[in-house]
């Protein structure tokens, strides 16, 4: 389209090049005054969730009403206990929530808060006053049916819910005017291993998500409202809390350690911790300073003692369905010093400058596109693209690194800053798309916080535009999207690093950048010796590995234990271990981790399939993998109910929605805008008559307007 570009929107202009008149624009203005009109009863009904100046905060409690004119409720107050246990490779982790109703009505809450993205949630309690009701695994909408009837005769029920594979609903019925009911779940997960480093990692807090799209009918009671591309926005965005109002969701967090072998240090960057050594292979750590504010991700890093860290470990499971098991198998190979130089490659930076990166994390991502920048060798091209609502590349096409260059792409870092919606496909489209020099390894570095909820449509364009570039994630701030993260950088065959506070940069990009100049280990296979029956392997293309990453496998087989052969190429040279897995340690739990892989790799398939019957066909598997391992997934929930009715029939149920914290170094009102939720509804009706009267009255008036 002609015109003048404004962001992402044009001024159309007509053939002679004026701007078109009135007349023609008239109908147009009439249906923005009529959405106007009708958005403003959504607007006050939302208002209450989003505002910081709302009346509906009050005495450090989020309060909401359906009914303008009604007294407001306060929402039920939520606090978590998380209990972990480390044994070697693998962590079991119960978390409690509890909600506190300090209502005078009966009131259902609900919670949507965050886990790890790989965890495998397979058990969940609901726990009223000395009763404790075990949940149980059904297909989701058959879960809902079941918690809807309870809620509906006045028993107490609970239900927890995926809405993203780092995101969960709990939803808690019937608790009574200044009770208590508490959800437990536990969860399994691996531990993570990069650069010589052990880690774990517990989210808190669900960071407010950009939702593109045009608005449609009102989903869930969540702060958004469903577009076209985010059908379910209302139930990723929850509510949050004015950070001038104080925190809420207090957190309270213990770690049992064995990593099975000596460490040199155990430490957690983002909080203090106090760590008590019971024997050598020992550790009990918590936090330093008790309960903290769930606002930014709480990690766990140690590493072993020069000598002692393991290359191999091997774990496994008896499969109780039948002969069998469940492996979890992860070598670390020998990456050495000795490896040629790389080739010149091109290396595209993408930088988000939306608003939920003003502050530390804008900070953040100017230091790591510096060091970007100064780690460029003679030979190698590049280019830098920033997004928002719009993208902008530096150059039209990728330039060599010279010093003219460089200087031009300094100053344009020097002066970056956050603000803006998070148009994250427009940037991908940018770098992904642009035609490639056979000669240079394309390598895309995109620094963001990935806050989105469109994750589906942009895996989808990552895995159909990747070709030969490879992506490299790197998360940064207190509260990363790391599914999107995580899984971002695997269809783009690269690699996801986390920068959590400005201290890290330096340490994290610089590993990162070993990691783009080193060779790859690739080609990687598996197979099984002696005429083994095969090996069920996931994930089933083997991804190839960067320095200082270990090659992490879950494993299924039948019969006895076989013993399977890794092959692969490691600097142009063939490589291969041989491991037994008959001689594997017992671990609990290596099933369920292998069923969520199964999972995930199921719903890969789903998400890139346009026939309707081959995705009905993929979820029936999915759901059949997740009953028989009790674990929660897209298509099945944790529900547990119990038998006898406690609300009296004349008493009403209130549904309210537990706030979050803002996440720790996050701008509230970069994230949010004053313009746009500053506003309230009748406010709304009013200008949109304005407009609706004034557009008529102007019409009217026009000279030449042609009359019937």
């Amino acid at each position: 389209m002609d015109g003048t570009d404004i962001g992402t929107f044009a001024i159309p202009r007509a053939a002679d090049g004026r701007n078109r008149s009135m007349r023609t624009r008239w109908p147009s203005v009439l249906t923005f005054a009529a959405v106007l009109l009708f958005g403003a009863g959504y607007a006050e009904r939302i208002h209450a969730a989003i505002l910081p100046d709302s009346p509906s905060f009050a005495g450090g409690a989020l309060l909401f009403s359906a009914d303008p004119e009604a007294e407001p409720l306060p929402a039920p107050l939520q606090s978590t206990e998380a209990a972990i246990r480390v044994t070697g490779m693998l962590a079991r982790v119960r978390v409690v929530q509890q909600f506190r109703n300090p209502a005078s009505a009966w009131v259902e809450g609900r919670y949507i808060f965050p886990l790890p993205d790989t965890a495998a949630v397979d058990r969940m309690r609901l726990r009223v006053g000395d009763r404790l009701i075990e949940g149980q695994v059904r297909e989701r909408r058959e879960a809902q049916r079941v918690y809807a009837a309870a809620a509906a005769s006045g028993r107490h029920a609970a239900l927890v819910e995926q809405e993203r594979p780092n995101m969960f609903t709990t939803s808690v019925a019937n608790i009574p005017p200044g009770g208590t009911v508490t959800v437990e779940l536990e969860y399994q997960q691996a531990v993570s291993y990069s650069d010589g480093r052990f880690s774990l990692r517990f989210p808190m807090v669900v960071g407010p998500r950009y939702i593109p799209g045009q608005p449609i009918v009102p989903d869930g009671d969540g702060a958004s409202l469903a577009t076209t591309v985010v059908a379910d926005a209302g139930r990723i965005s929850p509510p949050v809390r004015h950070p001038a109002d104080g925190p809420v969701n207090p957190v309270r967090l213990s770690v049992e350690l064995e990593p099975g072998f000596p460490l040199a240090r155990v430490e957690s960057p983002y909080h203090a911790v106090a760590v008590g050594q019971q024997d050598e292979l020992r550790y009990r750590i918590g936090l330093a300073e008790g309960p903290v504010p769930a606002d930014r991700d709480f990690v766990l890093q140690w590493r072993p003692l020069p000598g002692a860290e393991p290359r191999t470990a091997l774990f496994s499971e008896p499969d109780t369905a039948g002969a069998g098991g469940y492996g979890l198998v992860q070598i670390l190979p020998p990456f050495g010093d000795d490896s040629p130089a790389p080739p010149p490659r091109e290396m595209v930076l993408v930088i988000d400058v939306s608003g939920s990166m003003h502050g530390e994390s804008i900070a953040q991502a100017r230091a790591a596109l510096s060091l970007a920048l100064e780690r460029l060798r003679p030979g190698d091209r590049f280019n830098i693209i920033r997004f928002n609502h719009s993208a902008q590349a530096l150059f039209p096409a990728s330039r060599p690194a010279d010093e003219r260059s460089l200087s031009l792409a300094r100053r344009l870092v020097a002066g970056l800053e956050a603000e803006g919606g998070t148009e994250m496909l427009a940037a991908l489209r940018l770098a992904l798309d642009q035609p490639q020099n056979p000669e240079l390894l394309r390598q895309v570095v995109f620094i963001t916080d990935g806050a989105v909820g469109d994750e589906d449509r942009l895996f989808d364009f990552i895995r159909r535009h990747a070709g030969a570039s490879r992506l490299f994630t790197v998360g940064i701030g207190s509260a990363p999207n790391s599914h999107f993260m995580r899984k971002a950088a695997g269809f783009g065959r690269g690699t996801f690093t986390h920068i959590g506070r400005p201290g890290e940069v330096s340490e994290r990009m610089g590993e990162l950048l070993r990691k783009l100049e080193s060779p790859q280990l690739t080609h990687l296979e598996l197979t099984t010796r002696d005429g083994a029956a095969p090996v069920r392997v996931l994930p089933e293309r083997i991804p190839d590995l960067y320095r200082g990453e270990p090659l992490l496998l879950a494993l299924h087989w039948t019969g006895a234990a076989p013993v399977i052969e890794v092959r692969g190429r490691l600097a142009g040279r063939p490589w291969s271990q041989t491991l037994a897995l008959g001689q594997a340690r017992a671990g609990a739990g290596i099933g369920v981790l292998w069923a969520r892989r199964r999972i995930e790799a199921l719903m890969d398939a789903h998400r890139a399939s346009r026939d309707g019957t081959v995705r009905d066909e993929l979820r029936r598997a999915v759901v059949e993998v997740a009953l028989a391992h009790h674990l929660a997934s897209p298509f099945t929930s944790l529900v547990a109910v119990d038998v006898t009715p406690v609300r009296p029939g004349a008493e009403s149920l209130q549904r309210r929605t537990v706030a979050t914290n803002l996440p720790h170094g996050w701008d509230y009102d970069h994230v949010f805008g004053l313009p746009q939720t500053a506003t309230p509804g009748p406010l709304l009706r009013w200008l949109g008559l304005a407009l609706v009267l004034g557009t008529l009255l102007g019409w009217r008036l026009l000279p030449g307007r042609v009359r019937t």
